[in-house]
C-alpha cells in the first residue's frame, strides 16, 4: 500500500526520480500523490464490456525483446477494435522508449511503492497509441538500463513492477474487472492481489478476476527462500505457497493464485503435461490443469502485410502473387547472390538456440545444400550456431547467405523473399515466424510442436509441411518433399494461397480471449 513519505524516504526518491519526457504536468509540480478516498464497493454485477489490464515486461513498439511485446501489442489492439471489451495495458517505462512516443506521453502522478523494506519512488505516464491507453511505470533505478532482463537485481526489480501496478491502479481511471499478467515477471501480480489487495477497503481493488498466461515455461522466475521476505515483502509463512523445487518460484505460485491460466496454443497446453516440455512443472500443470486453457496467438496483419510493408522491394498480395518473385530477385542483389527467379529459396529468422532446432538444422544443411537451392539466415544466438552457418556461407558462397544480425527491416524482406520457411523448433509454445511466413506467401516446414502443430497441416489441403520426428535425416526429408512440391507449380501456388487467404489476425484469438474474460467475471465469487 502507499506510505507516508519519511525524511528517507524523500531522500530516496530524489535520487531515484526519472528524468521524464515533455507532459501536461510534471512530478516537480506536486507532492506524491494521495491515494482516492475509499468508495464503499458497489453490489457486484456483470459487466457489459468488460475491462481488462494486461500487465507485461515488454510491449511493442515500446520494448521488446521477442514474442511476449508482439503479444502485449497486438492482443489490445485487436480486442478493443472487437468493441465488446475494453484492454489497457501497464508496462515499464524502460530507457529504449522513444522520444517520439514520451513527447505525448501524459503525467498522471507518483507514489511511494513498499518493496520488502524500502519506499520507492514510481511515476505513472499515460499514452494513447492505435485505440489502446498504456501506462508506463517509471522508475530510472530500476528501468534506466540498456536492456530489459538478465540484471543481477532483476527479483527486486521485477517485485517493484508488480507492487507498482497494483498501488497505481485508483490513480488510472481505469478499473480492471480481469487483470492478465504474463510470464514470470509479472507473476507477482495474482499473489500480491491475492496477498494483499482483494480485500483491501473500499471500491478499487473489488471484484477483479485475475488471468496468468504461460508464454515460455523455461523462464519461471527462480529464487532463493532468503528472498521472499527481503525482497519480495512476503511473510515467511507463505514459503509453502510459492515453494517448488526447493526454491521460491514465481511462475508456480502464480498458478497457484491466479483465478485462470492460459498459454498461447492447445497443444503446448497438453505439452506441458510432459516433463521433455515442462522444464520441472509438469506436476504442477496436471495440478491446475482444471484452470488452464490453450489460445493460439495471431500476429498484427496491419504490420505484417505484404501489400504495404515499407521493407519490401515490391508490394504483392493473393489475388497478385506473381509480383513476390521480384523480392526474391532483390533480395538476391542485395546480399551477392546469383541473380535467379527459378531457383527455390530458402529463409529463416530465429533466435539462434538448440530449442529452435538448430541441432537437426545443422545435420540436414549437408544434404539440403547438395540440391538446386539458395539459403538465407537471419539471427544471432549461441556461438555455436552463428559459427557454423557463417563457415557454411564460405563453404558454399553462391548458395548460402548468414546474416548474423536483429534487423526487423531485413526480416520483412527474408518473409517475402523466400519460397520456403525453415521453422524446425524443438519446442515452440506458439511460434509467429510460421504465420508471418504464410502471410507472405512463404511455406512453412516445421516440427509438430507446440503452436507449428496448430497452424502448420500437411496433405492435400495442407498450407506445409512437417517433419514428424526431431532428426537431421527426418528434417532434410521434409525439406526434399518441399522442393518436390516447389517443382510442381500448381501444386505449389493452392499452398502459398491456402497460407495467404488464411486468417492470421488477432481478431479470432482476441474473441476467444474475450470469451475467457467473460466466463471468468461471471463465475467470481
Amino acid at each position: 500500500m502507499a506510505t507516508k513519505k519519511t525524511g528517507a524516504a524523500a531522500a530516496g526518491e530524489k535520487k531515484t526520480a526519472a528524468k521524464r519526457p515533455a507532459a501536461k504536468k510534471t512530478a516537480a509540480e506536486k507532492p506524491a500523490a494521495k491515494r482516492p478516498a475509499a468508495k464503499k464497493p458497489a453490489a457486484r454485477k456483470i459487466p457489459e464490456k468488460p475491462r481488462i489490464l494486461l500487465v507485461a515486461g515488454e510491449c511493442n513498439p515500446f520494448s521488446q525483446t521477442g514474442g511476449l511485446g508482439e503479444v502485449a501489442s497486438s492482443l489490445p489492439i485487436a480486442v478493443n477494435e472487437l468493441g465488446t471489451a475494453e484492454m489497457a495495458v501497464v508496462t515499464p517505462l524502460y530507457e529504449c522508449v522513444g522520444e517520439q512516443y514520451r513527447k505525448d506521453f501524459q503525467f498522471i502522478c507518483h507514489i511511494n511503492v513498499p518493496v520488502a523494506w524500502r519506499s520507492q519512488y514510481a511515476g505513472l505516464f499515460k499514452y494513447i497509441y492505435r485505440g489502446v491507453t498504456y501506462y508506463f511505470i517509471d522508475n530510472e533505478y530500476y528501468f534506466k538500463r540498456g536492456g530489459l532482463y538478465g540484471y543481477y537485481d532483476d527479483a527486486e526489480r521485477f517485485a517493484f513492477f508488480c507492487r507498482a501496478v497494483l498501488e497505481l491502479m485508483p490513480y488510472m481511471d481505469f478499473k480492471p474487472d480481469v487483470i492478465h499478467a504474463n510470464d514470470w515477471h509479472t507473476a507477482l501480480v495474482p499473489i500480491y492481489y491475492k496477498l494483499y489487495y482483494m480485500y483491501a477497503e473500499g471500491d478499487a481493488y473489488s471484484y477483479i478476476q485475475n488471468l496468468f498466461t504461460i508464454h515460455n515455461i523455461e523462464y519461471q522466475g527462480r529464487y532463493d527462500g532468503n528472498l521472499l521476505e527481503e525482497v519480495f515483502g512476503i511473510a515467511g509463512n507463505q514459503y509453502f505457497t510459492l515453494e517448488w523445487g526447493g526454491c521460491v518460484n514465481l511462475m508456480f505460485g502464480a498458478m497457484a493464485y491466479c483465478d485462470r491460466i492460459s498459454t498461447v496454443s492447445r497443444t503446448y497446453a497438453e505439452e506441458l503435461r510432459s516433463p521433455e516440455h515442462a522444464c520441472g512443472l509438469q506436476d504442477a500443470v496436471r495440478r491446475f490443469e482444471g484452470k488452464m486453457t490453450g489460445i493460439v496467438n495471431g500476429i498484427d496483419t496491419v504490420v505484417y502485410n505484404p501489400a504495404t510493408a515499407l521493407a519490401l522491394f515490391e508490394h504483392y498480395d493473393a489475388t497478385c502473387p506473381e509480383k513476390k518473385v521480384l523480392n526474391k530477385t532483390g533480395l538476391q542483389k542485395l546480399l551477392g547472390l546469383p541473380e535467379r527467379e527459378d531457383v527455390p529459396m530458402i529463409t529463416m529468422v530465429s533466435r539462434l538456440a538448440w530449442h529452435k532446432g538448430l541441432d537437426i538444422l545443422k545435420q540436414a544443411m549437408t544434404r539440403i545444400v547438395k540440391e538446386d537451392v539458395q539459403f538465407v539466415l537471419l539471427g544471432t544466438g549461441e556461438p555455436e550456431y552463428e559459427g557454423f552457418f557463417r563457415d557454411l556461407e564460405r563453404a558454399y558462397p553462391d548458395k548460402v547467405r548468414a546474416i548474423i544480425a536483429f534487423n526487423k527491416d531485413m526480416s520483412q524482406k527474408l518473409f517475402a523473399a523466400g519460397d520456403i520457411y525453415m521453422m524446425p523448433s524443438h519446442s515452440e509454445p506458439c511460434g509467429l515466424g510460421q504465420m508471418m511466413a504464410m502471410r507472405y506467401g512463404t511455406v512453412p516446414i516445421v516440427r509438430n510442436v507446440g503452436g507449428l502443430n496448430d497452424t502448420v497441416h500437411e496433405g492435400e489441403d495442407g498450407n506445409g509441411f512437417v517433419c514428424p520426428v526431431h532428426t537431421g535425416e527426418a528434417l532434410a526429408e521434409t525439406t526434399l518433399r518441399a522442393l518436390a512440391a516447389y517443382r510442381d507449380k500448381p501444386r505449389w501456388q493452392a499452398i502459398m494461397q491456402r497460407g495467404m487467404t488464411e486468417d492470421w489476425s488477432w481478431t479470432a484469438s482476441a474473441k476467444k480471449y474475450i470469451e475467457l474474460y467473460k466466463e471468468m467475471i461471471a463465475n467470481a465469487k
